[in-house]
C-alpha cells in the first residue's frame, strides 16, 4: 500500500492551496484502514489560517482571471483531469479501499470508476450549454428594448463533502462547479482525507487548471467547514452529510444570505407488493440495503412485505444477509465491507440495543462478527417486530442495518413509506407494472426505483424531498444549481 501510494501522492499528503500543493500549519494528522484499524499514513492538517488562504485564492482566481468566461479553458481542464484519474486508476482503486473500506466491486462502479468518467458529461455539457437566451423585442411601458437572459457562475463556491464515497461525491461537487465556472473551496471528510488530496495532487501535476480555481483543504478539525460556510467571500455552500448538520449550514449561511445546496440523511422504504416474487424482491432488498455496510443516504433500509408474508419475508432476506456476511473489502465477491470508524461503529451498536428495547429482534446479526477483532465491524443486520413509530425505524443509522415492517395493502405500504421526516429514495417491486408504477408516483421522494431500476447517472438530478435536504446535485438541474441567472435589456 504505501508503494503505490508514494507513486501517486506524499505522505503526508499535501494541501492544494492556490495552485500550489503544500503542507497543513496544523501538522498532520492520521488517516487509517477501517478493516484493520491500523494506520495507513497522515495528511496535511490544516488550520483556519490555511482556510483564509484557501477562500482568498478562490475569490481572487475567481474576480481576476477568465476562468468565469473561458468555456473552452473549463472544458479543457474538466477532461484532463478525468484523464489523470482514469491514468492512475489501479493506484486510485487501492487508496479507496484501503481509506474508505470500500468493497472492491463498488470500485468500478459508483465508488470510482463512474463518477471518473461522468466528469466528460459535465465537460460536454459546458461546451453545449446554451449560456445565452434571446427573448426578442418588447416595449414594456412603451420603451423599445430588446432582452436577453444570460446564466453565470455564481463565484465562489465551499464544497462539504462525507467520507462514504468521497470520490463520486467530491467529484459531483467539482464537476458541475468547475463546469458552471465557479473556482472551488473542497473540505473533505477528515476520514479519508487521501481520496481527497489526490484530486490535488493530480490538478497540480497533471492539468492546466489556473491557481486558485481549485483549493483542497484537508483537516482533522470539523470547525474549518463551519468557517467556510460563515466566510462572506463564498457565494455558495455545497454541503452532503447528516440532516442534522444540514440544519446548522442552513443557519449560518443566512446570515450572508448565500445560496445552498444541502444533500441530507434518508430512511428510504422499499415496498414489496403482495403480487412480487417474494424470493427476489427480498433478496435484492438485502443485497442493495448491505452494499458498502450500508453507508449510503440513498439506501433503502425499510422493508416493507405484506403482512400475511412478513415470516417468510423475514426468513428470505436473513438468509440472504447471513449469505453475503462481512468480509474483506480487498476481495473480488464482497458485498459488506467494514464501517469506516470506531465512532461509526459505536454509534450503530448504540441502535443495536435501542432496536431490543424498543421490541424489537435480530433475525440474523445484531453484533460484531466472528473473527474480526481488528478493524471496524458490524454484522448484516435485521431487525424485525417492530412498528414505524420505533426510533431503529425511523433514525438514519448508516450501516448493515434494515427494519422490516409489515404492510396491508399499496394504500397502507405508501402511507408507512412517507410516514418519515426524510423523502431521498425509494424502491417498489411487483410483477403488474403499472401497479408498481402507481405506488411509486404516490412515494414522497426524489428517486424511485420500480423492480431494480437504477437510477444513478451523470444525467439524473438527484436529491431529496423534506428534510432530505434542498436543490438536485447530478444532471441540468445539478449543473444550474452553480449558475445565476441575469436579464439584460437594450434600449432600441
Amino acid at each position: 500500500m504505501s508503494r503505490t501510494t508514494d507513486r501517486l501522492l506524499a505522505n503526508p499528503s499535501p494541501l492544494l492551496l492556490d495552485g500550489r500543493l503544500t503542507g497543513g500549519s496544523g501538522g498532520t494528522f492520521e488517516t487509517l484502514n477501517p478493516a484493520t484499524g491500523e494506520v495507513l499514513g497522515s495528511a496535511a492538517d490544516a488550520t483556519a489560517a490555511d482556510m483564509d488562504r484557501a477562500i482568498a485564492a478562490a475569490r481572487r482566481a475567481f474576480d481576476e482571471s477568465g476562468w468565469a468566461t473561458d468555456v473552452a479553458l473549463r472544458v479543457r481542464c474538466l477532461r484532463q483531469l478525468r484523464e489523470a484519474l482514469q491514468r492512475h486508476a489501479d493506484e486510485l482503486r487501492e487508496i479507496t479501499i484501503a481509506e474508505v473500506g470500500a468493497p472492491r466491486f463498488l470500485t468500478h462502479g459508483a465508488q470510482l470508476d463512474t463518477p471518473v468518467d461522468d466528469l466528460g458529461w459535465f465537460a460536454d455539457l459546458a461546451e453545449s450549454y446554451g449560456w445565452s437566451q434571446d427573448l426578442g423585442r418588447a416595449e414594456p411601458m412603451g420603451m423599445p428594448s430588446h432582452r436577453r437572459v444570460v446564466r453565470e457562475p455564481v463565484g465562489v463556491v465551499g464544497a462539504i463533502t462525507p467520507w462514504n464515497f468521497p470520490h463520486q461525491i467530491n467529484l459531483a461537487k467539482l464537476g458541475p462547479a468547475l463546469a458552471a465556472g465557479n473556482t472551488v473551496v473542497l473540505k473533505p471528510a477528515p476520514d479519508t482525507p487521501w481520496c481527497a488530496a489526490v484530486l490535488g495532487t493530480l490538478i497540480a501535476n497533471e492539468t492546466d487548471f489556473p491557481a486558485g480555481v481549485v483549493n483542497i483543504v484537508t483537516s482533522s478539525d470539523h470547525g474549518l467547514g463551519a468557517q467556510l460556510v460563515q466566510d462572506p467571500r463564498v457565494d455558495l455552500v455545497s454541503f452532503t452529510g447528516s440532516t442534522e448538520t444540514g440544519r446548522a449550514v442552513m443557519t449560518s449561511a443566512a446570515v450572508t444570505l448565500k445560496k445552498v445546496f444541502l444533500e441530507l440523511g434518508g430512511k428510504s422504504a422499499f415496498v414489496v407488493l403482495d403480487d412480487a416474487d417474494l424470493k427476489a424482491a427480498c433478496s435484492y432488498a438485502a443485497f442493495a440495503g448491505i452494499a458498502h455496510a450500508g453507508q449510503g443516504c440513498a439506501i433503502n433500509t425499510r422493508i416493507l412485505v405484506p403482512r400475511d408474508r412478513y415470516e417468510e419475508a423475514a426468513e428470505i432476506t436473513a438468509g440472504t444477509l447471513r449469505a453475503l456476511g462481512a468480509d474483506d473489502p480487498h476481495d473480488e465477491g464482497t458485498i459488506c465491507g467494514p464501517v469506516v470508524s470506531a465512532r461509526q461503529r459505536d454509534r450503530i451498536e448504540g441502535y443495536l440495543r435501542l432496536a431490543v428495547e424498543e421490541g424489537g429482534s435480530f433475525a440474523c446479526g445484531g453484533g460484531r462478527p466472528e473473527g474480526r477483532e481488528q478493524g471496524f465491524w458490524i454484522e448484516p443486520t435485521l431487525v424485525t417486530g417492530l412498528t414505524n413509530e420505533a426510533r431503529t425505524a425511523r433514525e438514519e443509522i448508516f450501516g448493515p442495518v434494515l427494519v422490516m415492517l409489515p404492510h396491508d395493502g399499496d394504500d397502507d405500504a405508501v402511507r408507512i413509506a412517507n410516514d418519515s421526516p426524510y423523502g431521498l429514495s425509494g424502491s417498489v417491486y411487483g410483477t403488474d407494472l403499472e401497479r408498481a408504477r402507481a405506488v411509486a408516483a404516490r412515494m414522497r421522494a426524489g428517486t424511485i426505483s420500480v423492480n431494480g431500476g437504477v437510477w444513478y447517472g451523470a444525467d439524473v438530478p438527484f436529491g431529496g424531498y423534506k428534510q432530505s435536504g434542498l436543490g438536485r446535485e447530478m444532471g441540468v438541474a445539478g449543473f444550474e444549481e452553480y449558475l445565476e441567472t441575469k436579464a439584460i435589456a437594450e434600449g432600441i
